[in-house]
This record gives C-alpha cells, structure tokens and sequence, in this order.
C-alpha cells in the first residue's frame, strides 16, 4: 500500500466573515495525481495555499509526511518538501533563469553553487528550455516563464508538486507546452495536486478529480466516473457548462 503524504482533517478557513473552506477532509497517497476543480470562488487556491502555509488554516489539521504544517517543524519541512507553481509565475525579473533556479536549493538546502548550477541546467533541459538559462524572465514569452517556475520548483527535489491554476495567465496556444510538461511528470511518479479547468488533462493524468464549491468537496471520483457519470447536481451543473 502506497504511503499517505498529504493529509487534510476537517480544515476549515476564514476571511472576516467569510468562510473560504469548511471541513475539508482529503488524503493524498505518494505517486498520487489530484486534480481540484470547481467554479471561481469555491476556495480551490486557498485550499493549495493552506497546504504549503501560504494561508494559514484555521481549524483542523494539515500534515504533510505525518508532520503538521502549522508546528514550526512541518512548516520548516513543507518549505523544502513541497513545490509550488503559481499562476502568474512569480520568478525574480532582475536574476537569470538559470539564477532563479539556484537561488533556493543554495540558501534553503546548502547545496554549493556549481552543483546547484549542473542541477538547474538538468531541470531546465528536462521542461525544454535549457537553451534560455541565461535570459531574464522577462525576455521570455508566458509559457516558456511558467516552464521556468516548473523547474525552479523541481530543483528543491520535492516529493510533492502543487499546481495552482498554472496555464489560466497564459495565451491559449501557450497552454499546451506546459501541459505537455505536467503531464511529463505526472508519467515520472511525481505526486501532484492541481488546481485547474484543463478537464482534458484532468482526464489523461489524474487519479482522482475533486470538485469543490462553496468551500467544501462536494464530489470526488477517479476520472471516468468523475466525468461520465457525476452523481451531484452541482457537478452536473458544473461539467454541463464547461462542455459548452
């Protein structure tokens, strides 16, 4: 039986006088791919946030490797174990791609800065923009940026990958290519959770889908059932206007 990495035990989380999330339970196994979709609003990025302390949750416990976020260990482990992609890339304008990517394995990991550099040039070549090491983010078209953040994140070799809306800041025809690199990874074991309304490739890669709305998981599914047969008004309602 695959290990559990992830586990979610009635979290719930506010803003003032708005419930976000409310008693979300959700277990990820290692090698797992998740996909989380639902309607703007439905607390689906907050959701990502709050598993890597983004956003700090409320009530209920997160654990991450059996250790819980919110202590100052699980914290300090989320950082190094857990990679963030972002949707509107979030790399330093002013540093290299290739500086981009060394700059967290060398202060949070202590790798040296040649082998930090041979490894950054290894991820690069593995999302196919190897050849851009030396450009400025912002010489780059969008999707060649979010190929970059993929990489920045693979270089702190993390066990699980958080996707959050990756291709939503994109041109339509720039999508493809970073979606042709999760799906790389996906085929490679990585674990990953990703927020997204690419239902194409939540059906090719994901284990499961899960459809929130209104702050909760309303349905979950492997894909098939998930798409073929939605037992829940709200998905119904959902999938039927995505389909149009």
């Amino acid at each position: 039986m695959t290990t559990e990495i992830i586990r979610l035990d009635n979290v719930g989380k506010r803003y003032d006088d708005f419930q976000v999330l409310q008693g979300i339970n959700l277990s990820v196994r290692q090698g797992e791919k998740i996909v989380i979709c639902g309607p703007s609003g439905s607390g689906k990025s907050t959701l990502i946030r709050c598993i890597n302390r983004l956003s700090p949750h409320d009530t209920g416990t997160i654990t991450v490797e059996n250790q819980d976020v919110a202590s100052k260990q699980g914290s300090a482990n989320v950082r190094r174990e857990v990679g963030m992609v972002f949707q509107n890339f979030n790399l330093f304008p002013h540093l290299t791609v290739l500086e981009n990517c060394t700059l967290a394995p060398m202060k949070v990991r202590g790798i040296a800065h040649a082998q930090a550099e041979e490894q950054a040039l290894r991820y690069l070549n593995r999302v196919h923009i190897g050849s851009q090491a030396q450009k400025k983010p912002g010489q780059l078209s969008g999707g060649q940026q979010q190929r970059v953040a993929i990489a920045r994140a693979l270089c702190m070799n993390p066990k699980v990958m958080l996707f959050d809306e990756p291709t939503s800041a994109l041109d339509p025809e720039m999508v493809g290519e970073v979606l042709d690199v999760m799906t790389e990874l996906a085929l490679e074991g990585m674990t990953m959770l990703c927020v997204t309304h690419e239902m194409g490739f939540a059906r090719k890669v994901a284990d499961r889908v899960v459809f929130m709305d209104a702050g909760q998981i309303v349905e979950t599914g492997a894909p098939t059932e998930f798409f073929e047969q939605p037992k829940h008004p709200r998905l119904q309602a959902f999938l039927s206007q995505i389909s149009h």
